[in-house]
C-alpha cells in the first residue's frame, strides 16, 4: 500500500479554542490509536486520563504510555479519539481508530484518505 503523510491539527475537548497542527503525521492502519507529541498535547491541556497503557511496537519491543481524549482533524474529516501521549523519539501516527471516526479510508493510488461511504447500520 505504501505510506504517506498528511497534517492534522488537534483540539482540546474542554476547550475547543485550544489547538495545534501537526504537519507531518505518518497516515497509519496499522496502528490502532493515534499518537501526537506529549508536549503539544500538555501545552493544550490534554490531561492523562489512562497512564502506563501497554503498546507493541513494530520492532517487537513493549512500551508503556499515556493516552488522552482530543479532538483530531484532517481536512473535512473530523472526531474525537483516544490519542497517545508520544516521547521523544515516537513517531507521530494517524492510527485507524481515528480514520475509522473520520469515516474515511486510505486511497493507495492516491496516497489520501477519501470518504468511505454510508455508514453500515442495523
Amino acid at each position: 500500500m505504501g505510506t504517506f503523510y498528511t497534517s492534522c491539527s488537534i483540539e482540546s475537548v474542554q476547550d475547543r479554542t485550544r489547538s495545534a497542527s501537526v504537519a507531518k503525521m505518518l497516515v497509519d492502519a496499522g496502528s490502532e490509536y493515534t499518537w501526537v507529541p506529549a508536549k503539544m498535547l500538555e501545552s493544550l491541556g490534554v490531561a492523562r486520563e489512562k497512564k502506563d497503557s501497554a503498546f507493541h511496537m513494530a520492532n517487537g519491543q513493549q512500551i508503556t504510555r499515556s493516552v488522552g481524549f482530543a479532538i483530531v482533524r484532517c481536512g473535512n474529516f473530523f472526531t474525537v479519539d483516544e490519542v497517545v501521549f508520544a516521547e521523544e523519539g515516537d513517531l507521530a501516527l494517524l492510527g485507524a481508530r481515528t480514520m475509522e471516526g473520520f469515516n474515511a479510508r486510505v486511497d493507495p493510488a492516491q496516497k489520501k484518505l477519501v470518504a468511505a461511504g454510508p455508514i453500515p447500520a442495523a
